[in-house]
């Protein structure tokens, strides 16, 4: 039942985007939204999460190589080494936050 209130209320969002008064409307929740994601702690939030996501990917690998030894597929560990890479000084990382 909740999936379907969801999908419900998600319709008449669509609705009421897609309508000439909902397009300015939209307008005004993009613009929150820009305004919003341009706050200093919220960028600084989204790359602490990001950076300690990167942490505990690392740790996360580390633990399993350990138990399945050198199972772990070349790929799963050239990413990783890769992420690693792109979190020692790098600007951005493959998915554009910022290291700081």
């Amino acid at each position: 039942m909740r999936y379907r209130l969801a999908f419900i209320a998600g319709l008449a969002l669509g609705y009421v985007l897609g309508t000439k008064a909902g397009r300015e409307r939209y307008e005004q929740l993009r613009s929150s939204a820009r305004q919003v994601a341009q706050n200093p702690a919220v960028r600084n939030t989204a790359e602490t999460a990001a950076q300690q996501g990167r942490q505990f990917a690392g740790k996360a690998y580390h633990a399993v190589s350990e138990k399945v030894g050198d199972h772990v597929p070349d790929a799963v560990a050239e990413r990783v080494r890769s992420l690693r890479a792109h979190g020692n000084g790098s600007s951005a990382d493959d998915w554009g936050t910022s290291n700081t």
